[in-house]
């Protein structure tokens, strides 16, 4: 813990996490309506551990000093609620603002400071941004921005909001006045999470879910790499899930082929399957690929790594074999059976357009689910090679025993 002079000349209480080396860019982290408190506290020291000097200042100190509240009682949810309604927005920010400057003049800061918050700190970080000017902002599931985008106009650097469709605090309504009122902006990118409802990013909460808290953050932590530390100034994540975009859900095999170079090249490494330069990959994406993929197709992110130039995303690859798929399954007529498979593509870009991509699967899993190999006799994992990765407790280790070793 750490003490922040506030610009009326009082101190209170913030969290303060280091990253290796101990020196960084800033982030000051806003919290939610249940104070610093452990959430708060392990959110701080994942960012630290990615490079980040953060800062969780404890914005209920007018209030009550040192809350700690969780979402476990409904005692502390009322707690919670009575100091959210009973806290200055206007001092808060303010306090924020103080945050703010601590962190630039802070020594193992490097001098860039961004903003995250949820919740309550969803709207902070809004209002932030318009009023003290952080490097940039996030929030998540802000409650109440839509009461003020008049404040949109003081915007001086970028801003993403993330935003749940079904979000219980935040209506269809006032979802629709937040985009008629930033889409457009430049500086503000926003997301939009389908069936997702309010904190779903809280790692424990009611609401949690894995695979679009797994992508906010990863679309949050590329976000600071690229206005903080000086990485690309391209948003290769952006024009990664543009193209996956054009190949599955518009199925455009021209606006696919507008996002990569002329030279490009697609490799699927375990069947030597897609093509060299623009002519075999418009033959390769409009006969081969996007007219083969079962209507059930999902990919369910699991991490995405952001390098200067190259893009390395990892996820769950499922589907149901009820058509032809000469892309992954040359000469194997639809088997009606479903799979699951940890899939990896290594993308590379030139500039702003993809130049190839190295897509990887393990083929032994696929056919094994697919009934094509005798899984029970060979060392080779089905479906339960996409469920380790998804939740790594699962039992490891059980071919070795099945073998006797």
């Amino acid at each position: 813990m750490t003490t922040i002079a506030s610009f009326d000349g009082n101190q209170f209480d913030a969290y303060l996490a280091l990253p290796p080396g101990n020196s960084g860019p800033g982030i000051v982290l806003l919290q939610e309506i249940f104070g610093v408190n452990e959430v708060m506290r392990s959110i701080a020291d994942w960012y630290a551990e990615r490079g980040f000097v953060v800062i969780c200042p404890d914005l209920f100190w007018r209030q009550e000093r040192g809350v700690q509240l969780t979402d476990q009682s409904d005692a502390e949810w009322k707690r919670a609620f009575e100091l959210y309604q009973g806290l200055d927005e206007a001092k808060a920010i303010d306090d924020a603002g103080a945050a703010l400057a601590f962190l630039r003049k802070h020594p193992a800061c490097t001098g860039k400071v961004g903003a995250v918050g949820f919740c309550l700190g969803g709207k902070l970080a809004y209002l932030l941004a318009a009023r003290h000017h952080p490097d940039c902002s996030v929030g998540y599931y802000g409650v109440g921005i839509e009461n003020a985008l008049d404040e949109a106009a003081n915007l001086r650097n970028p801003l993403m909001l993330h935003i749940a469709q079904e979000d219980q605090y935040c209506s269809h309504e006032a979802q629709a006045r937040i985009f008629a009122a930033l889409d457009e902006n430049p500086l503000v990118t926003l997301h939009d999470y389908e069936e997702q409802d309010h904190a779903f990013a809280r790692v424990g909460g009611a609401h949690y879910d894995a695979a679009s808290a797994e992508l906010a953050n990863l679309r949050t932590l590329e976000f600071f790499v690229r206005n903080l530390s000086g990485g690309s100034a391209v948003n290769l994540s952006a024009l990664w899930d543009e193209h996956v975009r054009d190949e599955f859900v518009t199925r455009d095999t021209e606006a696919t082929l507008e996002t990569m170079v002329e030279d490009a090249y697609v490799n699927h490494v375990p069947v030597l399957t897609g093509g060299v330069g623009r002519d075999a990959l418009r033959e390769f994406y409009s006969k081969r690929f996007i007219p083969q993929m079962p209507p059930d197709t999902t990919m369910t992110p699991v991490s995405r790594t952001i390098g200067a130039d190259r893009v390395v995303d990892e996820m769950i690859f499922e589907f149901t074999h009820t058509i032809k798929m000469d892309w992954m399954l040359p000469g194997v007529e639809p088997t009606g059976k479903h799979v699951k498979v940890p899939l990896v593509v290594i993308v590379h870009f030139r500039g702003d357009k993809l130049a190839h991509e190295h897509i990887y699967w393990d083929q032994a899993s696929v056919l094994a689910q697919l009934g094509l190999i005798d899984a029970s006799r060979l060392p080779v994992a089905g479906a339960e090679s996409a469920e380790k990765v998804i939740d790594p407790s699962l039992p490891a280790n059980r071919l070795m025993e099945r073998a006797g070793g």
